[in-house]
Formats: C-alpha cells, sequence, structure tokens
C-alpha cells in the first residue's frame, strides 16, 4: 500500500484496538498497536502530516461495528480504514448450544461482508484487515479454538474478496508464545496484549503496510 502526505488512517475495532484511549479526546489513541503504528509512521515520515483515529471499543462484535460505521469511520473520511475484530464474537457464544461445532453459521460473514461493502460504497478502497487472535493460556482457552479458527477463515476470505491487505497474527503470537512464554504476549487472558503484544501487531502491521 502506498502511503499519501495527509492520508487519515483510521483503526476500528474492539479492546484490543481501544486499549484505554480516552474518548473525551477524539484524537487520543490509546497505548496499543494503534499509538505505535502512528508513532513510527510519524517518524518515517515528517513531511506527510499523516493524521490517525482510534475508534476501538471494548467488547464489540461485527454487529457493533455495522452499527456505528457511519459516525465512528465513514463520517471521519478516513482515507485507510485497519479492521480487527472477532474474538468477542466468539467469546459471546461461549456456552451455547453448538458452540464449537463444525460450523458457526452464516451471521459473522454475511456481517463482516456487509460491513465492508458499505466502506467501499463510501470510496474508501484502502482497507486494512487484522487477523484475529487467541492464544492458549490459560488452557481453557483451547475451548475457543474450534469457533475462532472459523473466524479466522471468514476473514481471510473476506481479505480476497474484497482486495484488502491482510495482517496475520494468530500464528506469529502463538509462535512467538511458544518459543517464550504466552504470557508475555497477552498477559493472564490470551487475549488482550501486553506491551510486548502491542509492538508485536504493530510490527505486523507495518511490514503488509508500509512496504
Amino acid at each position: 500500500m502506498t502511503l499519501h502526505p495527509e492520508d487519515h488512517i483510521l483503526f476500528f475495532g474492539d479492546s484490543i484496538t481501544d486499549n484505554d484511549r480516552n474518548r473525551q479526546l477524539s484524537e487520543d489513541l490509546g497505548g496499543g498497536y494503534p499509538l505505535y503504528v502512528a508513532s513510527y509512521l510519524e517518524h518515517r515520515y515528517p513531511d506527510f502530516d499523516l493524521r490517525f483515529s482510534n475508534r476501538g471499543i471494548g467488547g464489540n462484535r461485527i454487529n457493533d461495528l455495522l452499527e456505528r460505521l457511519t459516525t465512528d469511520c465513514l463520517a471521519l473520511k478516513p482515507d485507510v480504514v485497519s479492521i480487527l475484530i472477532g474474538v468477542n464474537d466468539t467469546w459471546h457464544t461461549l456456552g451455547e448450544p453448538g458452540f464449537g461445532g463444525e460450523t458457526i453459521g452464516p451471521t459473522f460473514e454475511e456481517q463482516y461482508r456487509k460491513l465492508l461493502t458499505d466502506i467501499t460504497a463510501s470510496g474508501i478502497t484502502r482497507i486494512v484487515l487484522m487477523e484475529p487472535f487467541l492464544l492458549p493460556y490459560p488452557a481453557d482457552r483451547y475451548e475457543w479454538r474450534s469457533d475462532l479458527d472459523q473466524r479466522l477463515q471468514v476473514v481471510r476470505k473476506m481479505a480476497v474478496e474484497f482486495n484488502c491487505l491482510f495482517v496475520p497474527l494468530d500464528g506469529r503470537l502463538n509462535q512467538l508464545g511458544i518459543t517464550h512464554s504466552f504470557q508475555h504476549y497477552t498477559g493472564e487472558d490470551g487475549v488482550h496484549p501486553t506491551r510486548a503484544g502491542h509492538v508485536e501487531i504493530a510490527k505486523a502491521w507495518l511490514e503488509a503496510v508500509d512496504n
């Protein structure tokens, strides 16, 4: 992807993107990977006057992004939209009948496709899809895997269908966790990145986008 002077990059997602941003300050990026990405790009392109927005909200699922797409994304007129969503769609179905079965049903894919259709219809063509991820600490996170894996496949499918840049995260973070420790990258819940985890996510984003 080519970045241009005065590009506005918007990060859209759940708590992983949110990361304690101050929602009273529209320009606040929180303390996670959006801040690290923005810091690097501002250093790399000092004359570009790039702008960044963080519109992650903790607990969000794909339907929540659809509901607030106009107000929290399209109305801000971004040039680049980066999306990370999916793990809460798994978490909120935990324990329901059929959880972890052979199919998660069509809803997640239908809603993800609707989200991307509406974004592209607005004229935004530079879209980054970030893969949701899960590390197996604590051990009960293994029970989530069969559900989340199906959502990973949906995100990959959407990246191809809509010609989006794709940021692979699940295998990358799990490999690092195996080599070092899972807690080093996602703390005590296997989902929310530590500082090291956010740095690795930012690195993956930059490798995919700024090459």
